[in-house]
């Protein structure tokens, strides 16, 4: 009988808002100077008083909305004890027994809580054996949501972690940028050959997807190897070494009861229903289209794959970028999916060439103007330049920007558009033909598949310009 692995996660993300969880210092993500953004509140001075942020717990509970989830009437903040020089008050605020959301999925994964917390300060350790902390982290607004165990690989896993990360970002709860450390992403592992869970490990601060697959799929294995050989599974918290691919012992693992949870005597108890802000009827009024449901209909409305439809959720200015094309070629069918094709493949990757991240893409996307764009594809429509030919015009429209664009005059002055003249082309063929026996003699012999690469001999010679079905029927005629 195979074993049967059993994955449940635990997300943190910070949220976006204008001051930190319990006090009034900023919060800025971004900051690269440590320990500024600082207070006796959120350093844990003594007889220092925390005060909710409002704005963290709407985000919270708009989440909580988004996923279907129920809303707390009551709801309480709790002390977690540990010592650990990253959390100056010897505990940190958190929600145990009270969360502000319950329930709730994405993707068809149930999700088990969402709540709220304080972020801890952020550790690092130089060469010279020193560990150093800086407090600019401490205190930010964190939520946390906890999934069922009911993930079993980590492709699963990354999915759901993705459709959070959209989630956050459309409404505009928090950026969940995972390479600053924005989102972190946690594992509980385990297998086991019954419906009985086996022993669990947790692996943690997880900070790329990539890592979140390659992690839980190494733990797997490393579980089942161990049982297969005789020996437990031990609960403990492990770490992922990137470079090694592997995870690591950290620690063994704690249970609740060693944080010795009680509710924070500094913070009131809140009832939900008693503040109009929180209420669903007004939180639901700011909810977009979701991420799922744009997918859904992208899929549908303009017969995208699902790779493309989560493209498009994930740059949505290029989805603007996209319409306004599709608009100005009067929403021709035909037409906005030769736009697509050239969208995604040729001129994303112009983007990515030049821009170091999405934001600089997102701020470059119409170097290229919409009318310029469009004008392209009814050239490539209309055959006026080949697939080639359109291609390096574009790279030529991408290069110039702005109101030098303009494709026909381009594809006029770089000789590429496309001939339908026979007697020309035709003396392109017999020039190849008589360059390349050795070909010519293998599809004389019966091998058909080398016409395509005298084809792509032509279109090299008439830098894209001749027509790929008149080269054909020439090259036929001739051979």
């Amino acid at each position: 009988m195979s074993y049967k692995p059993t994955i449940g996660l635990e997300i943190h993300a910070e949220l976006k808002t204008a001051s930190k969880m319990f006090c009034s210092c900023k919060n800025d993500q971004n900051e690269t100077r440590p320990n500024v953004n600082v207070c006796p509140v959120c350093m844990g001075h003594p007889g220092t008083l925390p005060v909710i942020n409002k704005q963290a717990v709407k985000n919270v509970i708009k989440m909580g909305l988004a996923v279907g989830g129920k809303i707390a009437d009551f709801t309480e903040w709790d002390r977690k004890n540990y010592f650990y020089p990253d959390i100056p008050k010897g505990y940190q605020i958190t929600q145990y027994k009270y969360p502000l959301v319950s329930g709730g999925q994405i993707d068809g994964i149930e999700i088990t809580r969402i709540h709220l917390e304080e972020d801890t300060a952020k550790s690092t350790h130089d060469t010279g054996g020193r560990s150093l902390v800086d407090f600019n982290r401490s205190g930010l607004p964190l939520m946390e949501l906890v999934t069922e165990p009911v993930i079993h690989n980590g492709k699963d896993a990354v999915l759901f972690a993705k459709d959070l990360q959209r989630l956050l970002r459309y409404l505009e709860a928090g950026d969940a940028n995972m390479e600053k450390g924005q989102m972190r992403v946690e594992a509980n592992i385990s297998v086991s050959k019954t419906d009985t869970f086996g022993t669990k490990t947790e692996v943690k601060n997880l900070n790329s997807f990539k890592s979140v697959e390659k992690a839980i799929d190494y733990e797997i294995k490393r579980q089942i190897k161990l049982l297969d050989s005789g020996e437990k599974v031990i609960q403990e918290t492990r770490g992922w070494d990137d470079a090694k691919g592997e995870t690591y012992l950290q620690r063994v693992k704690e249970s609740s009861h060693d944080y010795r949870y009680f509710p924070d005597p500094d913070l009131p108890k809140m009832m939900i229903s008693e503040i109009p802000e929180f209420s669903a009827d007004n939180l639901s009024k700011e909810i977009p289209e979701l991420p799922w449901a744009k997918r859904e209909r992208l899929m549908k409305d303009f017969d995208l794959k699902e790779v493309d439809a989560d493209l498009f959720l994930d740059f949505s200015e290029f989805f603007v970028y996209f319409e306004q094309i599709c608009y100005e070629l009067g929403n021709d069918k035909k037409l906005s999916k030769i736009a697509l094709n050239y969208l995604i493949t040729d001129y994303l990757s112009l983007l990515k060439k030049s821009n170091t991240n999405s934001a600089d893409i997102a701020e470059n996307i119409n170097k290229i103007s919409v009318t310029n764009f469009a004008k392209l594809v009814k050239m490539i429509s209309g055959a006026v330049v080949s697939s080639r030919g359109a291609k390096d015009t574009l790279k030529i429209m991408f290069e110039k920007g702005g109101e030098d664009s303009d494709p026909e005059v381009i594809a006029k002055e770089n000789g590429f558009i496309q001939t339908h003249d026979e007697g020309e082309i035709e003396k392109t063929v017999a020039k190849i033909i008589s360059e390349n026996e050795k070909v010519v003699a293998e599809y004389k012999s019966g091998k058909e598949s080398v016409l395509q690469f005298l084809i792509g001999q032509g279109m090299k010679a008439t830098k894209g310009s001749a027509n790929p079905e008149i080269l054909m029927k020439i090259f036929k005629k001739l051979l």
